[in-house]
């Protein structure tokens, strides 16, 4: 499907007031809530009870909030706002994925995308414009990097999910928690979560507590890089669950691929996660995530470095099939390679799963993410340039084989034709 400009009262986004002099309150956890309460003179309870028409009903408006005074909610009229960022695009996949474009307040746009399952539907949210760290395969590093987002824009995707889903209580007064539209949360859309820790966190607490969100420890998932004086501050400020870019089973690889490695090398990177999962109370494992390129990091021998680096670590392993971007010449193995990757891991008693695809038509898979960033980093200007460079070389060979020319646009996606050739 097209992608439509979001119009207010078509989308039924409400309006929200945009004004800098009023503390918005979206991104408040709970004890910041009560203690900006505190300071209005007012008792702490008043903070559950707005934090459940925001986070529970979606109602934004002070004045439809009926169990408080209309004394305090002409106060907060005055003084305080509930504004999410604003949902500049939306999009629908033909498998039922949405992907919406989120515009924040540095004026870049990041992705949020949506992936409905039989069982489960799960919110992949954003947490920077851009992402510093640059991993090989992934399109939003590409980008650049240009700032991290609030916890009010962070906490603000879930609540925009919840409202265009029906989600709140108000849609469906008579459903359950369990029934709602968005069931799980990862932190695996644009950015790396850990380099916004205290934003981040802030969210987090928000998605899991009773009086707003009340997720589950075990569906809220952070997806990091490896950041590892970050992952040792976790256990400090919350319990959810935790998956790992790994992407390689050694670090002369990974340096290539995963360059935050070679300032945290795999070693310490799992010996930080080891310690992070022991500090909860219950037995989960982290979560592996292994994206398989075809030609690099997706040979027999790489499947059986990976079981034995991590023969002493309890863990999951998600394997993921590399998703073509253009400014990338990677290609997705064959199924052959997947199978048999995944066959040698099961074999050393692994639990593997392989993520399906999904959104791919609309740019939303994993890897795929990228917006629109007004890079600080000038990476993103290198890539460009780079990819000018190699679209005029491959004008250049086409022309002298087929005796034409053809000229290439940015419409074009260089690395799928490469997909169609059979892998070596």
């Amino acid at each position: 499907m097209p992608s439509a400009v979001i119009d207010s009262a078509v989308m039924g986004n409400p309006v929200m007031t945009q004004t800098a002099e009023k503390t918005n309150l979206l991104g408040m956890s709970l004890p910041m809530l009560q203690a900006y309460f505190q300071e209005m003179g007012e008792k702490p309870f008043r903070a559950v009870q707005v934090m459940k028409w925001i986070h529970q009903r979606g109602i934004t408006d002070f004045a439809a909030m009926t169990d408080i005074s209309h004394k305090l909610q002409e106060k907060l009229q005055l003084e305080a706002e509930v504004r999410a960022p604003k949902i500049v695009e939306e999009f629908l996949a033909a498998d039922g994925c949405y992907k919406w474009i989120v515009e924040v307040a540095s004026g870049s746009r990041v992705e949020t995308v949506f992936i409905p399952e039989s069982d489960r539907g799960t919110l992949c949210i954003s947490s920077q414009a851009g992402c510093i760290l640059d991993c090989s395969f992934c399109a939003t590093g590409k980008q650049g990097f240009n700032s991290n987002l609030t916890a009010a824009e962070i906490i603000g995707q879930l609540w925009w999910a919840n409202h265009r889903l029906g989600g709140f209580a108000e849609a469906r007064p008579h459903a359950g928690k369990t029934n709602r539209a968005v069931s799980n949360v990862v932190m695996m859309g644009m950015g790396e979560p850990l380099l916004n820790f205290d934003n981040v966190m802030a969210a987090l607490s928000l998605m899991m507590e009773d009086n707003a969100y009340g997720l589950s420890k075990r569906r809220v998932t952070i997806s990091t890089a490896g950041v590892v004086p970050a992952i040792d501050r976790l256990k400090d400020f919350t319990d959810a669950s935790l998956a790992v870019s790994l992407h390689a089973p050694n670090d002369e690889l990974r340096n290539q691929i995963v360059p935050v490695n070679r300032k945290y090398p795999i070693r310490e990177l799992l010996r930080s996660v080891a310690d992070y999962m022991a500090s909860l109370p219950d037995k989960r494992v982290p979560v592996i995530e292994y994206t398989l390129i075809s030609g690099v990091n997706d040979h027999k021998q790489h499947a059986h470095e990976l079981a034995t680096l991590l023969q002493d670590f309890p863990c999951k392993i998600n394997l993921i099939p590399f998703n073509p971007f253009a400014q990338s010449d990677y290609r997705r193995p064959s199924n052959n390679a997947i199978n048999n990757f995944r066959q040698i891991l099961q074999e050393a008693r692994y639990t593997v799963t392989v993520r399906t695809t999904r959104g791919d038509d609309i740019g939303a898979a994993c890897g795929q993410l990228v917006g629109e960033v007004a890079d600080q980093t000038r990476r993103s200007e290198r890539y460009r340039r780079a990819a000018l460079e190699s679209e005029i070389q491959a004008q250049t060979a086409l022309a002298a084989s087929q005796g034409g020319s053809r000229t290439f646009t940015r419409a074009d996606n260089l690395a799928v034709p490469a997909d169609s050739r059979k892998p070596n």
